[in-house]
């Protein structure tokens, strides 16, 4: 059976199941479901009206131009979208409008929010740094921050929803030293008069493994898409299931002598006589041109590997005598139910982190939605009614 030139199989069950079973570790404390860089690579308003169908009511999507995709495409406000980068050239009115929560972390950008204030209050998350040094107010800056942030909430023009950071995740004690120092800053915010009502500090790494620092809620981003990240523990290890299988299928087959050079510079020689397969999947498509004699593909079951340098458009691997013909399903990674790579495998070999490789998988790869959560809103999306 031939296989589509390349695609991206996005399991929604599997995400279900994931949100499903991170949403009993936190209870009760709220799940804010992170859905950055286009949902990881996933695909932003399937995850999202998905996740929505399952009851999510907290997302983060990073920038106000996203949350007002999801706002376009019937996310209600019952759904609160939380952002916290913001082009210093963005109008806040149209996100003000649209009630997407804002993270604001200084005094100029809460500014640029007040003063485009219309016909509701803005909904606002006061930033602090507690150490990453990313983003949020510094201990020195975060007193003028929250004065501000109240004469504007007594004035009615913000309503401040939380407070918030993020955790650097070196170490135990580093981590421990920065929600010190955030219990510290809204203790300071409390003393100035300033009601906090909703904190949030983990997110997926934290949130799993430091129970105490769970707050209010936590932002789970990577976990809910079956990529966990702590070291040398794997999906299967926490009963999360990998969302995205990144599939192939064999567009030619060639019989080479022994000692053939192989792709660009000739990096891979053939040992024998053997089969080249050609995968028309490239580093243009996400694979890293690191990815030669490090990720091996599976086809029918089998795994081999990369042969030669990988190409913008395409990679071969050397199939030796097997029978592997045009046409045949090549598994770049998946579940790992049938020997092939996981993502966090191929990060592994490719010395990062799944969620890179998922990000990187380009857009001329077609995302492919499966599974029985293929309902409702989702479908009313995929049909193009929404």
């Amino acid at each position: 059976m031939n296989a589509p030139l390349r695609r991206a199989e996005i399991d929604l069950d599997a995400y279900r199941a994931n949100l499903d079973l991170v949403r009993e570790w936190m209870d009760p404390v709220e799940l804010m479901a992170i859905m950055k860089a286009d949902a990881y690579g996933h695909g932003l308003e399937p995850i999202a009206l998905a996740a929505v169908d399952a009851g999510i009511r907290w997302i983060g999507v990073l920038t106000v131009p996203a949350a007002l995709r999801l706002r376009s495409i019937g996310v209600s406000e019952d759904v609160h979208l939380f952002t916290w980068q913001h082009d210093p050239a963005l109008d806040f009115r149209d996100a003000i409008d649209s009630a997407v929560d804002l993270g604001v972390s200084n005094v100029p950008e809460l500014q640029r929010v007040i003063d485009a204030v219309d016909q509701r209050p803005a909904r606002v998350h006061l930033g602090f740094d507690s150490g990453l040094h990313r983003d949020g107010a510094t201990p020195e800056t975060w007193p003028a921050l929250v004065s501000l942030a109240l004469d504007a909430q007594r004035a009615g023009r913000i309503e401040v929803v939380a407070a918030y950071t993020h955790l650097a995740e070196s170490s135990d004690q580093d981590d421990t030293d920065a929600v010190a120092l955030f219990d510290a800053a809204v203790e300071r915010a409390d003393d100035l008069g300033l009601d906090i009502p909703t904190e949030h500090v983990a997110a997926s790494l934290a949130g799993l493994e430091r129970k105490e620092f769970r707050k209010d809620m936590v932002r789970m981003g990577a976990n809910l898409f079956g990529i966990p990240g702590a070291d040398g523990v794997s999906a299967a290890d926490l009963g999360l299931e990998p969302v995205m299988t990144l599939t192939a299928s064999v567009a030619k087959t060639k019989r080479v002598p022994v000692d053939t050079g192989v792709s660009y510079d000739y990096t891979y020689r053939t040992t024998t006589e053997t089969t080249l397969a050609l995968v028309p999947v490239g580093y243009a498509d996400g694979v890293p041109r690191l990815a030669q004699g490090r990720i091996e593909v599976a086809i029918a079951g089998k795994r081999y590997p990369i042969a030669g340098r990988v190409a913008m458009d395409q990679f071969l691997v050397d199939v030796g005598d097997d029978d592997v013909r045009t046409g045949d399903a090549v598994v770049l990674f998946g579940t790992g139910e049938h020997d092939e790579m996981t993502v966090l495998e191929w990060g592994e070999a490719l010395g990062t982190i799944g969620e890179e490789i998922v990000c990187r998988i380009g857009a001329r790869v077609p995302r492919e939605y499966q599974g029985h959560s293929v309902e409702g809103h989702v479908a009313e999306y995929l049909r193009g009614e929404r």
